[in-house]
């Protein structure tokens, strides 16, 4: 994989050129012939929904099966990461950003919308009934719970995993590892990236582009604010400068504030209307059909209405399904940005479960109270008016409640937060697509994929071809949805792998220290060396322990090199090359620590002075850190650790031929 590093850009060009080309090139297309781009497209999509609607329901479902089974598994214990790592974010701070790139928005348009028209058009049997009301609900939950999120959850799961755990770069490329090997650094690589940045560019362009037009809804309903073109681009521009704005500041001041700030208005808005609303109807509907919604959730993913046929299927379900499948290269490398240092079962649980519990909780609140005012309010007119326009369902909705105007500017303010956060997050992800995963790029090159992603929405808004470009999207899901099935099959196969060498190592016991050295192994402990101390340490007896088995190694025809980092980060490294065989490697590295004191241990590791730190020698394999201290030790100490961890690598690359 080639990169082009300079003072205003740090790109790759094999796939930053061809995907501004496609780019381009259909927008123009879209843009200039809108009608024959939207007759090639819709007999796309029926094409899908007649033929391969039975795919998209296996690899949805076979999708939400193996998540959980990885979840559950002997596997979860494995960290997205060296095995010391630790979570870079908080819960609450991870949870926020993932789920306003995930589909934060979507709550907003369709918590009302989507539930109504379920209870007033059902795919089967008569609307507007009690029947229809438990059905509605029991739909939205399944559109919009588990199955979303762990398509999410697939795709995250295996880029983190082979970015934080074997060093591949942070792009939807390293997925197919397993797959295409080296080749992932060739053309092939290239063209995995570049279809990435186009499904995401037109999905994100796609979802601006209709969210100005909620945004500017809002606005005419509230402001009188006129509806027309020029005030959506106008809408387009200002929060593109917003998302610019966040990108720039970058993911911890920008992306993060911003999704803490949406999520605490999510709860006040949520807290709102639950308590204006019938509270405990409420609460009791949303936990009955939460219930009926799980009793429900094999016999609903496989039901493709064979025996009752109904265009139903195609315009919600299948739609929903390709959409989620198209959004997962985004999302997916967007959250496994954040989470390097979970588990595989913390991650896995946390990004299914967590989310589909509060938007089980939103859709109950949002939706059963639309449907209470219909139902048993009388107040059908709300139906009609969803049905008619699902804009502004919400406002609609919110008219019904006390302190409208309130809970509707605070609607407003959490539609415009979500759409930036929707936007920096898929810039931020662009140009890591277009950068081969370096997200530490210029802020020209950053504010670059916001300004691209304005232009397409907006020059697509003014030709009508937002339709084509979603429909595109939704479309591309059909060979992705195949290659994340190659990819969680490789994935399995890089688990086995890994969980074979931990089971193979065990808990490695540190060298026997002769007699005679007991006490001043002891008084190094209790001395708490310094940081020159271990430095000291690591250049006179670990470097040369090192270069002595490396030069052995090497004598017997095995390929073997030592790397001094002691003055960039505190580490020596020894390698051992098994060629197409995984490396064995074998690093010290000094490490701080607080000293065993507890009122020490109150402060931040960086509020503490160098009186208040003692400093570790600490072993780290490939797998990461090894919780062991060899400070202290002889040379030939160090060598028989050495020996020993290299016996133990050697009887994993036999239980694994």
């Amino acid at each position: 994989m080639s990169s082009l590093n300079t003072r205003h850009w740090v790109i790759d060009p094999a796939v930053f050129i061809p995907a501004i080309t496609i780019l381009l090139s259909s927008v123009l297309f879209v843009g200039f012939f809108p009608d024959a781009s939207d007759v090639v497209l819709d007999t796309l999509q029926s094409g899908i929904v007649t033929y391969a609607s039975w795919f998209y329901v296996l690899v949805v479902g076979t999708v939400l099966i193996v998540v959980f089974i990885i979840a559950l598994s002997r596997h979860g214990d494995i960290k997205l990461g060296p095995d010391h790592s630790e979570p870079a974010y908080g819960f609450i701070s991870w949870f926020a950003m993932l789920f306003a790139a995930g589909m934060g928005i979507g709550l907003m348009f369709f918590g009302v919308a989507e539930p109504v028209m379920h209870y007033l058009a059902p795919p089967i049997g008569e609307g507007g009934t009690l029947k229809a009301a438990s059905e509605a609900m029991k739909l939205t939950y399944f559109h919009w719970g588990f199955h979303a999120w762990a398509i999410y959850a697939a795709v995250a799961l295996v880029l983190a995993y082979f970015a934080y755990r074997h060093s591949l770069p942070l792009t939807l490329r390293s997925a197919f590892y397993p797959l295409i090997g080296e080749r992932i650094y060739g053309p092939l690589g290239a063209t995995i990236d570049v279809f990435a940045i186009v499904c995401t560019t037109c999905g994100i362009s796609a979802s601006l582009g209709y969210g100005v037009l909620q945004i500017n809804a809002g606005l005419n309903y509230l402001f009188d604010v006129p509806v027309s073109e020029t005030v959506q681009i106008g809408l387009i521009m200002c929060t593109m400068i917003v998302a610019g704005v966040s990108v720039v500041l970058g993911l911890d001041a920008g992306i993060k504030r911003l999704s803490e700030l949406n999520i605490v208005l999510a709860v006040l808005l949520l807290a709102g209307v639950l308590i204006a609303g019938p509270t405990i109807l409420l609460l009791s509907g949303t936990v009955q059909t939460f219930g009926a919604y799980l009793a429900d959730v094999v016999p609903k993913t496989f039901n493709l209405y064979v025996y009752n046929p109904t265009d139903w299927l195609g315009g919600w379900t299948i739609l929903y399904w390709g959409w989620w499948i198209s959004w997962a290269p985004f999302v997916g490398i967007f959250i496994a940005r954040i989470s390097r240092g979970r588990t595989i079962r913390e991650f896995l649980l946390g990004v299914t479960l967590v989310p589909t519990a509060f938007i089980v909780l939103w859709m109950g609140v949002f939706g059963g109270s639309a449907i209470e005012l219909i139902s048993n309010g009388g107040f059908t007119s709300l139906g009609g008016a969803v049905q008619e326009n699902q804009a502004m369902a919400l406002f609609k909705f919110l008219d019904y409640l006390p302190g409208t105007e309130i809970l509707s500017l605070l609607c407003l303010a959490m539609i415009v937060i979500f759409f930036v956060t929707s936007a920096d997050s898929g810039a931020m992800v662009l140009n890591m697509l277009s950068a081969g995963g370096e997200d530490n790029t210029p802020v020209a090159q950053r504010i670059l994929w916001t300004a691209i992603i304005a232009a397409i929405s907006s020059v697509l808004l003014l030709a009508g071809g937002l339709g084509a470009l979603q429909t595109a999207a939704i479309a591309s899901a059909l060979p992705f949805s195949l290659a994340i099935l190659g990819a969680l099959w490789g994935f399995w196969r890089a688990l086995i792998v890994d969980s074979a060498k931990r089971e193979s190592v065990g808990v490695h016991p540190p060298a026997a220290i002769e007699a005679s050295n007991w006490r001043e192994r002891l008084g190094n402990l209790l001395e708490y060396p310094g940081d020159s101390s271990v430095q000291t340490f690591l250049r006179e007896d670990v470097f040369k322990a090192m270069h002595s088995f490396a030069g052995e190694v090497n004598r017997h025809g095995v390929q073997a090199k030592v790397s001094n980092h002691i003055s960039e980060r505190g580490a020596l490294r020894l390698e051992v090359f098994h060629g197409d065989e995984i490396d064995f490697v074998y690093e010290v590295n000094l490490k701080s620590h607080p000293m065993p004191d507890q009122s020490l241990g109150k402060k931040p590791m960086d509020e503490m002075n160098t009186s208040e730190l003692f400093y570790r020698a600490e072993v780290h394999l490939l797998e990461g850190g090894q919780d062991y201290d060899i400070m202290g030790w002889t040379q030939e100490q160090v060598v028989v650790d050495i020996l020993t961890q290299y016996e133990n690598h050697l009887h994993f690359l036999h239980t694994v031929r």
